[in-house]
């Protein structure tokens, strides 16, 4: 019976430094090599991701963008997509209107980019640029007629919470929703994205395309949920929020700890007893 293993990466998979341990990467490295099926899924882009799970090498796909794409971790191959259809005017429109400038993520002439208008981005938006300072992605432009160019996939809004939450409520109807306390800055974020795009949707997308019978899911907040539905186990690590954890099959050590891998450690250990097999050490 194949299973594949998907861990979140924020206060999940990473501690708190916003690093994956030499511990985890080991453990996921070895094990991969001898057959398990793994991802983690995140709000990240491929490009951030690897910059935080460096040591990381596994052949893996990972699952990004809240769902919008799986991507091959060495390759950086686009194995799953999902990009907005004409509604992105639509998205667009309404937030303009709410007097909220997104930064939107297209591919524009076969190349990733993030595009804004620098003049009208908020303080959050400014800290969050600056963290992707010389990112080959960065595209600002003068309008808001550039902000739709290429294929569309993903949009962040940073903004105040009064302007933010409305927009949730009415645009959940027709599209994937992510609103959230970002866990480092503290900054209020809503994150729009095709409906098909989902972690949930991402990781049942994978759960077909390698034969796998059963999805076990990893998490430690409220947006790890609707993977958490879609799972057959679902671990939330020791300092999840208590929404998650009730949703939990059970919790796990913390991500300080290297709660998934010394989770995924064991049961390997346990199911090469069952086996008789050998399960080499860390």
């Amino acid at each position: 019976m194949k299973t594949l293993y998907v861990s979140d990466l924020d206060g999940t998979l990473l501690r708190s430094d916003e690093r994956t341990s030499d511990y985890t990467n080991g453990i996921i490295n070895r094990l991969t090599e001898q057959g398990m099926i793994f991802s983690y899924a995140t709000a990240r882009s491929l490009v951030t991701a690897k910059k935080v799970t460096r040591g990381l090498c596994a052949r893996i796909p990972l699952i990004v963008y809240n769902g919008a794409f799986v991507m091959d971790n060495v390759t950086g191959d686009l194995l799953i997509a999902n990009y907005f259809t004409q509604d992105i005017r639509e998205v667009l429109w309404q937030l303009l209107e709410h007097e909220i400038y997104p930064i939107v993520y297209s591919y524009i002439n076969g190349a990733e980019k993030f595009s804004y208008i620098r003049e009208r981005c908020t303080k959050g938006m400014i800290d969050f640029l600056q963290t992707r300072k010389g990112d080959p992605r960065d595209n600002p432009v003068k309008t808001t007629e550039e902000l739709l160019n290429g294929s569309c996939f993903y949009i962040t809004c940073i903004d105040r919470p009064d302007k933010l939450k409305p927009l949730y409520h009415t645009c959940q109807e027709q599209f994937h929703c992510v609103y959230q306390t970002d866990l480092y800055t503290k900054e209020q974020w809503l994150e729009i994205m095709p409906r098909q795009a989902s972690k949930a949707n991402a990781a049942l997308q994978l759960k077909k395309r390698f034969g796998c019978s059963r999805l076990v899911a990893f998490g430690d907040g409220r947006n790890d949920l609707d993977l958490f539905a879609a799972a057959d186990e679902r671990y939330a690590v020791e300092n999840a929020v208590d929404e998650l954890k009730a949703a939990a099959t059970g919790v796990i050590l913390s991500n300080q700890e290297d709660g998934v891998a010394r989770w995924l450690e064991q049961h390997a250990r346990q199911n090469g007893q069952k086996r008789g097999c050998a399960i080499s050490p860390a």
